[in-house]
């Protein structure tokens, strides 16, 4: 009876002490890809704006909160990389082609997309395979009008070496803007290993704007110095 007492008992014991250690590589392999998402988002903003910006993934969940009104994603889930940084009107925008619904804007948007992307058609916002006007923007911002009348104007030739209307024709139309000179450029994000995750390469080297006798004070950090586990 001991024999299969203990027989029963071993495996218990073994699985009780296995379970802790299961629960924190899930843990941790959760922090890791919810910062993933954060560095990424923040790539498509400006340093100024990234310090500060709320970010949510494409299910509406709030990875990390801000407070400076803009909002950034990682790349949606149908496509291979476009991170953006969208302010409030661009939010509605971004919200309505997200799920094809009708848009119009009482007011100027902006969005950032200084990361580039992978490509889209120039004309049909749900292109689902590369197209005849397929387009592989560099780094943009996105600027979405009250009055898409407004854009008759407007190229929309995307070599024509300036701002191009894409979508045109549709309720999700905007002018791509080329930002240049802004290739390598990322947002602050999580500290990684010790090190500040918000390096803005120009040439090969860290031009981080919280750079502090040589060392970057990264703003994701404890008062005692240490990275946090998670961005805030």
């Amino acid at each position: 009876m001991l024999h299969r007492t203990a027989r029963l008992v071993a495996p218990a014991l073994l699985l009780a002490s296995f379970t802790p250690s299961l629960i924190a590589q899930e843990a941790a392999d959760k922090s890791a890809e919810r910062n993933a998402l954060i560095h990424e988002a923040l790539t498509a903003a400006t340093p100024a704006i990234a310090m500060g910006a709320t970010v949510v993934d494409w299910e509406q969940n709030v990875l990390r909160e801000g407070d400076n009104g803009w909002t950034c994603f990682p790349t949606p889930p149908q496509l291979e990389k476009a991170p953006m940084c969208l302010d409030g009107p661009s939010m509605g925008w971004a919200e309505a082609w997200m799920n094809k619904k009708p848009f119009s804007s009482n007011a100027v948007g902006i969005a950032y997309m200084l990361a580039g992307d992978s490509g889209a058609s120039n004309s049909d916002p749900y292109a689902e395979g590369e197209t005849d006007d397929w387009v592989v923007a560099g780094p943009h911002l996105m600027v979405i009008t009250p009055d898409n009348a407004g854009l008759d104007g407007v190229t929309t030739d995307p070599k024509s070496g300036g701002p191009w209307v894409m979508w045109k024709g549709t309720p999700y139309a905007h002018i791509m803007v080329p930002v240049p000179g802004q290739p390598g450029m990322h947002g602050c994000g999580c500290m990684q290993g010790g090190e500040c995750s918000c390096p803005h390469m120009q040439g090969g080297e860290c031009s981080c704007p919280h750079m502090q006798g040589g060392e970057c004070s990264c703003p994701h950090m404890h008062h005692g110095g240490q990275p946090m586990d998670e961005c805030q």
